[in-house]
């Protein structure tokens, strides 16, 4: 059985790591056919290892395949190390290594001119893969944060890539340093809420492993509030890596890295980490209401927040970085809402509402699939037109349609399968999260104004998608030729091109995995942890009758298109002149969204004002506490030595005079002993 070699999807991308990191130099590519090797065998196993479970006998009676080792025993807690395989797990290997696969393939025509650093660069992303093939098929909380620090040091690494570069006025060097410390200190925030949490589990259940765990998270012995505290600290832990409200700025600036790193992290690896580990989570999520309707409302703001600051930004990168923040944002939103929902129907013994709890689970989880083939799609396609133009400033492109119609057709359709454009892959996962958010309020449920306010937030985000997408497309392959366009020399190679292709087919197809049976296969991996088995959802027919009966279906499909039609008129057309919402750049959204919020600013104060408060006081106890405790005691010692030297005149006269002194004191103090004791 492959299952039991569903270990080697991590190792054999590690193994390339070492194999690059110290021969790369002396291969063709700097090592990319090695890492593209890497990533096939990953993804060979993969599909194979997820065919044999959900064909399998495993399958059928929701139970994971778990194979696990003792890895640490300290006291009465027991630490193994091993795999933990299940319908969610298989998902997260297929699309991480298929994707990194196309990812590497377009790298070698990508960065074919980086002769000095290629070695590096496929040495660093095989070890990116490893990290995520590694989470994801992690059978315990320790494993899984091994794996996810693993990712964290990786995405720093590539992020700060460019930071060799050193051309005359050029800042690319200093930013992307300071990105990849920006990215790792913000994303350490939440590893460290993370590790605080996992050790809250290990002290409640004495054991990290999720077979432990899930099936013991609602019996009465374990403490509600030491639980709920632990899951908000594993929130945090994802709100971090998947770089959402308050922890999100890093991820603009990460957009500091080759293009390639960006698809990385935003479709295959990084991102989607936090996402996962709420999904995997979801057993012990559940059993706190209140949690989950944090967890819809961090991802409903994140959405729209997200989606304002793409509105004007003239960065293609940027622009696409901003959606990804939006799309996380969809994600938890379908998770806090079907959480919510599952959480009220446990604890009611209402079978309907956990069906519709799965629901949003699935709705989550397969928005998460959509949109790494989508994303990834774009930003690769993005890199090919910063290939040709040389530029990422939408300003200076224009009519790049003409030179680059394969990129140009592609980037159009993962245009329109993240807008939520009908029956492509984007609009089946969005209309079930927001269907998902809804519900709690159709329901009565409690919180019904927060889960509406959170609905209307993600139907709004709809609309704002639909038209910066389409803004981005228009400005940069239609209208007049810019500047760059001019100088453009054309289409990518075949090694870029060919997996735009690829995607795109998946970014129109993928959605249809609804209809025919995924989300009773994504809800598998909830069964058995729960105690409730074969949780099912409805039908796929019955999913996309529900969709198309549902009149907000309607409306959100009419904000879509009129948001691409806006978009249409005011940079395609250009009947409606942009510069008309920012006369003399006076305008103070325009400034607050140019300015992303403040937040960069904010981030800055608060980590200055405290880092230098801490460093004060850190300075302080050094030398007034630490040195003048030591410096006090060796001036003590060199005091009481200078008063002893006094005596030493080098005068027998003296010298004799002390010790009769000394004779005196003594028979002095031994007569006063015997007095006392009525001796004489």
């Amino acid at each position: 059985m492959m299952l039991e070699y569903v270990w080697l999807t991590p190792l054999i991308p590690l193994l390339c790591f070492v194999i690059i990191g110290f021969f790369g130099n002396k291969m063709k590519e700097g090592g990319g056919y090695v890492a593209i090797f890497g990533a096939l065998v990953a993804f060979v196993i993969s599909l194979v290892a997820s065919y044999e479970y959900v064909t399998g006998d495993l399958f059928a009676i929701s139970l994971p395949f778990v194979q696990e080792m003792n890895w640490l025993t300290i006291g009465a807690h027991e630490i193994n190390f091993g795999v933990y395989i299940d319908s969610l797990s298989c998902v997260m290997m297929l699309f991480a290594s298929f994707i990194s696969l196309m990812i590497f393939v377009y790298s070698v025509g990508y960065m074919g001119h980086e002769e000095k650093k290629r070695r590096r660069y496929y040495a660093e992303v095989s070890l990116f893969l490893t990290g995520m093939m590694g989470l994801v098929i992690s059978s315990n909380y320790l494993e899984m944060f091994v794996f996810w620090e693993i990712m964290g040091l990786c995405s720093y690494l590539l992020i700060g890539f460019w930071s060799f570069r050193h051309n005359e006025g050029d800042t690319a060097s200093e930013n992307a340093a300071s990105a990849a410390k920006k990215a790792f200190l913000v994303t350490r925030l939440g590893d460290v809420c993370f590790m605080a949490g996992l050790f809250i589990l290990l002290n409640e259940f004495h054991s990290l492993d999720y077979a432990v765990v899930f099936a013991q998270a609602n019996i009465a012995a374990v403490d509600p509030t030491a639980l709920t505290i632990a899951t908000l600290l594993i929130f945090a832990g994802a709100v971090g890596k998947s770089a959402q409200f308050p922890l999100h700025d890093w991820l603009p600036d990460a957009m500091a890295g080759p293009t390639t790193v960006s698809a990385l992290i935003h479709a295959a690896t990084m991102v989607k980490g936090g996402v996962y580990l709420v999904a995997r989570s979801f057993p012990i999520f559940v059993q706190n209401p209140d949690v989950m309707i944090l967890v819809a409302f961090v991802g409903g703001f994140t959405a729209i927040f997200a989606a304002s600051m793409a509105l004007n930004n003239m960065n293609i990168k940027r622009v696409l970085a901003y959606s990804t923040l939006s799309q996380l944002g969809y994600m938890f939103l379908a998770l806090g809402a079907g959480g919510y929902l599952m959480a009220i129907g446990m604890q009611t013994g209402n079978n309907e509402l956990i069906g519709l709890g799965a629901l949003g689970y699935v709705a989550g989880v397969f928005h998460m699939i959509n949109h790494a083939f989508f994303k990834a799609l774009l930003f690769l396609g993005s890199g090919s037109v910063i290939h040709s133009a040389g530029t990422e400033d939408m300003r200076k492109m224009g009519g790049l349609g003409k030179k680059m119609k394969i990129t140009s057709i592609t980037m159009l359709i993962g245009s329109l399968s993240i807008a939520g454009f009908p029956l492509l892959s984007g609009f089946w996962s969005k209309d079930l999260v927001l269907e998902t958010a809804l519900a709690p309020a159709q329901h009565g449920l409690g919180a019904e104004w927060t889960f509406t306010a959170l609905f209307l937030m993600g139907i709004i985000t709809a609309f704002m998608t639909a038209f910066y997408m389409f803004r981005m497309w228009f400005m940069t392959f239609r209208g007049d030729e810019g500047e760059a366009t001019r100088h453009a020399h054309g289409e990518s190679p075949r090694s870029m091109t060919v997996p735009l292709i690829i995607l795109a087919v998946f970014a129109l197809g993928s959605g249809l995995g609804i209809l025919f049976g995924l989300s009773n296969a994504i809800t598998e991996s909830l069964s058995c942890t729960l105690g409730y088995l074969h949780i099912h959802t409805h039908e796929g027919m019955t999913i996309a009758e529900d969709i198309f009966t549902n009149v907000w279906t309607y409306v959100s499909i009419v904000l879509t298109l009129l948001g691409m039609y806006i978009g249409w008129l005011m940079y395609c057309k250009k009947s409606v002149d942009p510069g008309r919402f920012n006369k003399n750049g006076e305008s103070r959204l325009y400034k607050l969204l140019t300015k992303r919020y403040y937040f960069p600013q904010i981030y800055n104060a608060i980590s200055w004002k405290l880092g230098y408060g801490v460093a004060k006081g850190v300075d302080y106890m050094d030398k007034e506490v630490i040195d003048g405790a030591v410096n006090g005691l060796s001036n003590a010692v060199v005091g009481a030595g200078d008063s002893l030297s006094a005596v030493q005149t080098g005068n027998l006269n003296n010298y004799a005079a002390w010790v009769y002194t000394g004779v005196i004191v003594l028979v002095a103090v031994i007569m006063a002993v015997f007095i006392a004791n009525g001796g004489i």
